[in-house]
């Protein structure tokens, strides 16, 4: 994995302040939703990157034996229906945001372990097995799906945080090329990386124009990734 697609499993996180800490964000819709079935607060989502990189350094470092069962794509399941936030996690997520209480003690854990995770990434060897959810995947197949992870939440988190920095162009078209392996099509040429990624996945309805662009693939669209 090359620096630029590990620095895409470290989003430009800003400090988010009181009043950032408490914006929704785009993420999830429909991709995730909270506990009670609103959206996350930004303070949420980063609260989830920072379990994701616990995540990424708990799998990186637990090696398999067997072949691998997943590869990047088929590592996701793809459901018809966004969550509702009824999952434990979501719910310990929403919990645990609201506990650290100062959103800077939780922008610099995430800024910790995301930073650790980036270093992993960048020096683990991408032929490594490594089991993670009961699945073998190689260690470059399984950061590949962290990659998109992460950028979609990037973009969640920039829709609401226009300071903030965009994610890697790098980090884009290979999240872009990923999800056009999940779908098993290829999206029109006419549609930036981030138009892919936020059509793709429900962030963002298509207009009608797009939708004439996209032909058929539109009926299997959003792609509710989880």
């Amino acid at each position: 994995m090359s620096a630029a697609r590990a620095a895409s499993l470290r989003p430009t996180i800003p400090d988010a302040g009181e009043s950032g800490s408490t914006e929704p964000h785009r993420g999830g819709g429909p991709a995730r939703a909270g506990a009670d079935g609103r959206c996350w607060l930004v303070r949420d989502l980063v609260c989830h990157l920072v379990i994701d990189a616990q995540d990424v350094l708990i799998t990186l470092v637990t090696p398999a034996a067997t072949e691998p069962t997943r590869d990047a794509a088929t590592y996701w399941t793809v459901a018809t229906t966004p969550p509702t936030g009824a999952d434990p996690l979501d719910a310990l997520t929403v919990r645990l945001a609201a506990a650290y209480g100062e959103p800077g003690l939780l922008t610099f854990h995430l800024d910790d372990v995301g930073s650790a995770a980036g270093r992993a990434a960048e020096l683990v060897d991408p032929g490594l097995r490594v089991a993670t959810q009961g699945q073998v995947l190689t260690a470059g197949d399984y950061l590949s799906a962290y990659v998109l992870e992460w950028t979609l939440h990037h973009l969640d988190l920039v829709a609401y945080l226009p300071d903030a920095a965009p994610p890697p162009a790098e980090g884009l078209a290979g999240s872009r090329e990923l999800l056009e392996q999940i779908a098993g099509a290829a999206f029109p040429a006419s549609f930036s990386d981030t138009d892919v990624l936020l059509v793709g996945t429900g962030r963002r309805a298509a207009t009608d124009v797009e939708k004439a662009e996209l032909g058929s693939l539109v009926e299997s669209l959003p792609l509710v990734l989880g």
